[in-house]
């Protein structure tokens, strides 16, 4: 599967991969697998997508916020991969973390939205084990941050 094809099929732009924020990698191989780290909701215009779902912000605008965190895991692959999408095996886990409040149980819905952008890209092979989990707050307000583990080839 010819990778750049597919984004451009969906009509998506790959952005370049965020640069780390702290003291902190964007990415480490081991093995042959690489760990991402964490990728906060950014839009296409390079805002933090911010709030706490539950109260500001929809399950639906969850997903969102949480698809644009897979598009920085995207970036984060293709340099993890050199430029060449022919190094990529396989998704492994993904790690969402929601900013929601106290009482919103959804957060498999929101981390939908990183998931099934994957899946969207990679068909099988973007299928993974995954854990979605609560957030009482995240880095600079951000609404999603996903973190994920990759097999290279």
């Amino acid at each position: 599967m010819d990778i750049d094809a597919r984004l451009s099929e969906l009509g998506l732009t790959l952005p370049d991969a965020p640069a780390p924020a702290a003291n902190y990698v964007p990415f480490t191989r081991v093995g042959g697998q690489v760990w991402i780290s964490g990728q906060v909701s950014i839009a296409e215009d390079g805002a933090f997508i911010t709030g706490k779902v539950g109260s500001d912000l929809s399950v639906e605008d969850g997903a969102a916020a949480a698809r644009r965190c897979a598009m920085g895991i995207l970036a984060q692959i293709h340099a993890a991969c050199g430029g060449d999408w022919t190094k990529f095996d396989r998704m492994v886990k993904l790690v969402g973390f929601v900013n929601s409040t106290p009482d919103f149980t959804e957060q498999p819905k929101v981390v939908n939205g990183a998931s099934d952008l994957l899946v969207e890209v990679f068909g099988e092979r973007g299928r993974h084990a995954r854990s979605a989990v609560s957030a009482g707050a995240l880095p600079l307000g951000v609404a999603v941050e996903v973190e994920a583990v990759i097999q290279m080839k």
